[in-house]
Order: C-alpha cells, then structure tokens, then sequence
C-alpha cells in the first residue's frame, strides 16, 4: 500500500498488504498510519473522534481496540519507541485511576 496523503482516509478494511507485512515482521501502512495519528492528532483541531472517523473510517471504540493492541505490539514499539512509551505510561495510568475508583467504592 502506498503512502497516503495527510488527511487523505486510510482504510483498513480488506486491506490484503497488511497480512503480508504482519508476516514480515512490519507494521501495516494502516497501524504506520494510527501511530502517526497519535503523534499528530491534535493539530486537526475539533473532536479526536470525528477525527478518526475522517481518516480511518473506524469508529472510536474500534481504533482504541486497536491501537491499544499495537501497544503491546514490539513492532509498533521499533517503529516508535517514545510514542510507544508515552502511549503506554498514558493507558497504564489510566488503568490504575479506574482500578483505585473501584477500590474506593
């Protein structure tokens, strides 16, 4: 898959190249894609949902699935290891702030 232009949509569905990379041990054009969204997504302005949908053609939760999956994922981590790590340390602390709420109650 070539790479797409910023704001062009990435689709991820059928996408036939991805299965392909995941065997080489690369990530998809479309995960390359979420990560860069990651980095950049607070330069589109507006709702980070609205966002997605523009540009991926997924809804929130299936992006969120998805990227957290990447996450654990140690390509994405060669790819980006920073954002990888901010990603992370942002999800597990997010994690303890529910499970402290839980406990609290």
């Amino acid at each position: 898959m070539t790479e797409k232009a910023q704001g062009e949509a990435v689709h991820p569905h059928g996408e036939a190249t991805a299965q392909a990379d995941h065997q080489q041990g690369e990530l998809s054009a479309v995960d390359a894609a979420i990560l860069e969204f990651e980095r950049t997504w607070f330069t589109y302005g507006g709702a980070k949902d609205h966002a997605i949908r523009e540009r991926f053609d997924l809804s929130a939760g299936a992006y969120f699935q998805r990227l957290s999956v990447l996450l654990d994922d140690p390509r994405a981590y060669a790819h980006d290891p920073i954002l990888i790590k901010r990603l992370r340390r942002i999800r597990d602390s997010r994690q303890r702030s529910r499970s402290d709420a839980r406990l609290a109650r």
